[in-house]
């Protein structure tokens, strides 16, 4: 390993800049989810089109980040982190400059092949550069900084927009990656990767190792239809909120829409880093299933229930997001903590493949079962929510049946 300070920067403040350039990676992330209503209106798009340009994100990073990620074994991952912004930043710019659906699938798709060579990747750049110490702290932060800058990234559109217009939005989105991969370039020392373990173990790309795991593969299972569940609820619940609001005379609300929707994302993160702590302590096969039971409750009733007063909505929104977060570090670190290290990059690369996958159905059908319902309704937000509360019952019974190994650290955890 190359240590950080040989080119004139401390481990710990090259884990400082790295996260700093995620959070200016990420701020534009959810620029469209946060304008979503008042872009459906504007271009005439109906709800199956507004999930086609959400989901389409998801797609393209669950293309590219099988591709992208496993390179990092061969290829110094700063130079694929580069690569990644580069690409956050063209989507974001296509974007501004978008009249209508097919021009803003484009940059969507641009954009999210970008942070499939940025989100995983910035985690190996700084695994590849800072010491066994070092690194869990550089991964916690590593998440905190993704998580605080997608919740930011709805009032960020929000506020750029009321001075700049929906293109400054999405422009000024792409100068802050841009401005990421400067920090990179200019402070991560180069560093050239092996493989000869990976040749001796039939190549960078053949993941059928990957695939025999079946602790691993088991938490990234439920890592697909985790993330569709959050997906779906990040992608729409401006949407949603702003429905409520208009649906019960409550235009001029205590709140904004995109307020809670950074509300939700950040208590989510806090969640999420508490929901593994208690997978240590208490076993991360039962936080999981108290996290999916929950979703379950929530997803089945926000529709009929969170429709009825916007104060409601907010107050179920928030509830929903913390409880959808809470297994999201224990999943991951569950597929991670079961790899075999020597895949450790590929099991990552098909984790995120597939929750991603899962990442691009959620909000698509959302947006199809709306308008299969006849629109935006009580009756159509109730189907909507309600399929993916039926989704993660499945994904409940099929986890229990699994029952993929514990983590080494955990309290009562087994290796089965």
């Amino acid at each position: 390993m190359m240590p950080a300070d040989r080119a004139g920067i401390s481990p710990a403040r090259l884990v400082t800049l790295v996260c700093a350039a995620q959070v200016l990676a990420q701020i534009g992330a959810y620029t469209w989810p946060a304008l979503l209503p008042g872009m459906m209106t504007l271009w005439s798009l109906d709800n199956s089109d507004a999930g086609w340009i959400t989901g389409l994100f998801y797609l393209a990073y669950t293309i590219a980040v099988p591709v992208l990620v496993t390179l990092t074994d061969r290829i110094d991952a700063k130079r694929v982190y580069l690569c990644g912004v580069s690409l956050i930043a063209a989507g974001h710019c296509v974007f501004a400059f978008a009249d209508g659906f097919w021009i803003a699938v484009l940059g969507r798709m641009l954009a999210g092949a970008g942070w499939a060579g940025t989100y995983m990747t910035g985690l190996k750049l700084l695994a590849d550069r800072v010491d066994a110490r070092l690194m869990s702290r550089a991964v916690a932060g590593h998440a905190a900084g993704v998580g605080i800058a997608g919740a930011l990234s709805f009032v960020f559109a929000d506020l750029v927009q009321t001075f700049a217009g929906w293109q400054g939005a999405f422009a000024v989105a792409g100068g802050c990656a841009l401005m990421a991969g400067l920090v990179v370039a200019v402070f991560a020392p180069a560093r050239t990767p092996g493989g000869a373990a990976l040749k001796e173990k039939g190549g960078l790309f053949d993941f059928r190792p990957v695939f025999r795991n079946r602790s691993a593969m088991a938490y990234a299972f439920v890592y697909c239809f985790h993330t569709w569940e959050m997906n779906a609820l990040r992608g729409w619940s401006v949407a949603f909120l702003a429905y409520v609001a208009a649906q019960t005379g409550e235009a001029r609300t205590w709140i904004a829409p995109t307020v809670v929707a950074t509300a939700m994302a950040l208590l989510g993160t806090g969640a999420s880093i508490a929901g593994n702590e208690a997978s240590i302590r208490f076993g991360r096969r039962r936080l999981i299933a108290v996290a999916l039971t929950l979703s379950v409750l929530l997803g089945g009733t926000i529709g009929y229930v969170g429709t009825m007063t916007y104060g409601l909505a907010v107050a179920m929104v928030l509830a929903y997001g913390a409880v959808i977060w809470l297994d999201s570090s224990s999943i991951t670190a569950g597929t991670a903590g079961n790899a075999d290290p020597a895949r450790r990059g590929a099991t990552l690369a098909v984790h995120s493949m597939l929750g991603y996958g899962g990442g691009f159905f959620g909000p698509l059908v959302v947006g199809w079962t709306l308008d299969l319902a006849g629109g935006m309704s009580t009756h159509g937000w109730s189907m909507a929510f309600g399929l993916i509360a039926g989704l993660m019952l499945l994904t409940l019974f099929a986890f229990r049946l699994m029952r993929p190994n514990e983590l080494a650290g955990d309290r009562h955890g087994t290796q089965e």
